[in-house]
């Protein structure tokens, strides 16, 4: 492969709200990785928990993507040719064949709201840079069909020439947007290995609704983004706002009528049809290679004229409660026994939706002495907390909200807690609400089972003084616990 010669040109552009990841293998074997920090890949938003259904991405984003340099040359997979068509996400690896997947609602996408962006990487295992390039996907891309070579731009719209020297952390890599990319784009980062030859190859999920004027006189004022399911009966709005502020004209309203409508790719392609039908100044889709621009089942742009005088739109869920959905305590003992003040409380929920749980137990006097969450299915879920208490009436309270976020649930319950008591009452379980700390505190120091009191002034101001790595004053157990507390 002829070595290219970089420069920065105008056209040179890069976009935003995608980390990149990079990273390579030396010719002994030796291996060097790393990743761009801002903004996020699709690989590192599958470690972060954005992204689900990863694979092997989630644990080592920074790996993802290495095969030979050469895109977007050949067919694939071979010296001198780059990724495999259908590939190019994973470098063609097993292990990280998941983030090969690829539809209109697959991955989040990352608002790109400038159209100037500074690539910053973090070379976990630095070996000399090649060179950097960005490639994106056209317009008109269908991004319900896997990434091949066709689905990107042939020439890169962002390259920087490393010239094989070791990159330096904190190097930002300043791109611009090409005027004519809107809405959602895959753009391809490719870090070349200056000793090897391979290169990693790390693509990042974009919105791009960055101001700007495309041919028709359309620019882009928003999005409509695709991710919530929602339910017969809900609405949504696109709201239109000009410079003096919302327009009810140009706002936009449907209604989510039956279970096809309700599922994310439906309602965006509802809304935009709609937009399309009744605004001749408004238009929502993707634009094509001539321009045109129609509504997809998946994420959509919205474009307006200046005469519209329209500058942005929102889109607005109205989500009525899930009036169906029910949460309560299912079952527990008759009694929880405490030993030297500790034991465990467990007990089993009935839900008939899928919600996050969060469940605390309160003693008599009001105190949380316990806590657990929990992601609980449809129908029974055992739950557990370990607590620190002393015998008396304790209060379960029990509070879910199912995942779409629309409904909450609470349940109370009465729980009876006999044996052992921990002994002196306490404020804290030490380090919680250690901000807090004055004369007077006390603390139960879980590593003793001991309650300690803050001294009074000026020794209390002692008591604050608690570093993980320096735990001098650490109730009972730093070196210097009897010049800051009491034992009780």
């Amino acid at each position: 492969m002829k070595k290219p010669i970089f420069k920065r040109s105008a056209l040179a552009t890069c976009t935003s709200s995608l980390i990149l990841l990079s990273a390579m293998l030396g010719s002994s074997g030796a291996a060097a990785h790393g990743y761009v920090e801002f903004p996020p890949s699709r690989a590192l938003l599958c470690q972060k928990g954005v992204n689900t259904g990863c694979g092997g991405a989630s644990n080592e984003p920074q790996s993802v993507g290495e095969t030979f340099k050469g895109f977007p040359a050949g067919v694939g997979g071979a010296e001198g040719q780059g990724p495999i068509d259908g590939k190019i996400a994973s470098g063609g690896h097993e292990l990280f064949s998941a983030v090969d997947v690829q539809s209109a609602t697959r991955w989040q996408l990352t608002d790109i709201n400038e159209r100037t962006l500074d690539f910053q990487w973090h070379y976990k295992a630095p070996h000399p840079v090649e060179y950097h390039q960005y490639f994106i996907t056209r317009n008109g891309w269908n991004p319900n069909e896997s990434l091949k070579r066709a689905s990107f731009e042939s020439t890169p719209f962002c390259e920087v020439a490393g010239d094989f020297q070791m990159p330096v952390p904190g190097t930002q890599h300043r791109c611009s947007i090409p005027e004519d990319k809107n809405g959602h784009h895959v753009i391809l980062a490719i870090w070349a290995v200056g000793d090897t030859k391979m290169a990693f190859h790390s693509v990042a999920d974009v919105n791009i609704v960055a101001e700007a004027v495309l041919p028709g006189g359309w620019s882009a004022v928003g999005a409509i983004a695709p991710s919530t399911p929602l339910l017969t009966g809900d609405k949504v709005k696109a709201r239109a706002f000009t410079a003096t502020g919302e327009s009810a004209y140009y706002s936009v309203e449907i209604s989510i009528d039956n279970a096809e409508d309700a599922e994310p790719q439906n309602w965006s392609f509802k809304l935009a049809e709609q937009i399309n039908q009744s605004q001749t100044l408004i238009r929502a889709g993707v634009r094509d290679e001539n321009g045109n621009i129609e509504a997809i089942r998946g994420s959509n742009t919205l474009y307006a004229k200046k005469d519209s005088g329209v500058v942005r739109y929102e889109v607005q869920l109205l989500m009525k409660e899930d009036a169906g959905a029910r949460l309560s305590v299912a079952s527990q003992q008759a009694e929880y026994v405490l030993d030297k003040g500790k034991t465990k409380v467990d007990f089993s929920l009935m839900s008939n939706r899928k919600m996050n749980v969060e469940a605390n137990l309160f003693n008599e006097q009001n105190k949380l002495v316990g806590t657990t969450t929990a992601q609980a299915d449809s129908g029974a879920t055992w739950l557990a907390m370990d607590i620190r208490s002393n015998p008396g009436p304790h209060t379960l309270t029990l509070v879910g909200t199912t995942l779409d976020g629309r409904t909450t649930r609470q349940d109370t319950q009465p729980v009876n807690v006999t044996g052992e008591g921990a002994g002196a009452d306490y404020d804290f379980l030490f380090p919680e609400g250690l901000s807090d700390y004055t004369a007077g505190t006390k603390v139960l120091q879980p590593k003793t089972n001991e309650v300690f009191e803050c001294k009074p002034f000026p020794a209390s101001g002692y008591c604050k003084q608690y570093k993980p790595e320096a735990n001098g004053f650490e109730p009972g157990v730093g070196e210097h616990s009897h010049a800051a507390w009491n034992k009780l």
